[in-house]
């Protein structure tokens, strides 16, 4: 009887370790994953809050400067400045509603004249004084001026030639992507400064062009000899 009674009150001990086994592993795994979705979570908030506070505030790029006709002047331009493309675009509407464009490319050097009567585009190499003209329209678009008045009686005028250089058509890849786009498919010449055509050449066409430092150009086009 006693043998019996002992057997029967005495546990299994296999049956009671498994079930102690069990529990502390599902626990772990359950904070586990609480872990890592409270790290996930914390790493994209800090990641967004760090994003919107190094990425500065959109800049504006592409500023117009509105050339306002005095009294009397037959002149109506404008100038885009596009700080992203290092670019500034003069544009000479002419009585007749006919624009003729300059485009100063800062980052080829280059300066590109589109006639408004032509389907040519003309280009040079840009120099010092091109330098100082793209740099003045960029310090006016900081200042947010909207429209320039044209020049007055202290204005310089002066005349500056430009000699088409016969044959040398630029190919378009090392024209710049602003030149492509302001000409288009329209074939692209050379052209080069000179102090002036010779007698027997006669003077193609003439743009006239002011900018915000109180000078006014004539510039006149010829072809060079061949």
């Amino acid at each position: 009887m006693e043998e019996q009674t002992v057997a029967h009150i005495t546990p299994c001990p296999e049956r009671a370790l498994p079930a102690e086994s069990k529990s502390p592993s599902r626990t772990f795994w359950v904070v586990l994953s609480v872990i890592l979705i409270c790290g996930i979570i914390c790493i994209a908030v800090a990641a967004t809050l760090s994003f919107a506070k190094t990425s500065p505030k959109p800049l504006l790029q592409v500023v117009r400067l509105n050339f306002q006709n005095r009294p009397g002047s037959r002149m109506n331009q404008s100038a885009f400045m596009d700080k992203s493309k290092n670019t500034v675009t003069y544009c000479i509407t002419s009585p007749s509603n006919q624009t003729t464009s300059v485009l100063f490319d800062n980052k080829n050097g280059y300066v590109c004249y589109k006639p408004s009567e032509q389907n040519n585009c003309y280009l040079r190499m840009m120099d010092d004084r091109d330098r100082d003209t793209v740099q003045m329209s960029f310090n006016l678009s900081e200042h947010r001026v909207d429209q320039l008045p044209l020049p007055n009686d202290r204005t310089q005028y002066y005349r500056e030639f430009l000699g088409i250089v016969p044959g040398r058509q630029v190919r378009p890849e090392e024209a710049g992507e602003a030149v492509r786009s302001l000409c288009g498919q329209a074939p692209i010449y050379w052209v080069k400064k000179k102090d002036g055509p010779p007698k027997q050449r006669l003077i193609y066409l003439c743009i006239d062009i002011c900018f915000p430092n109180n000078i006014c150009v004539s510039i006149c086009f010829y072809y060079l000899p061949e």
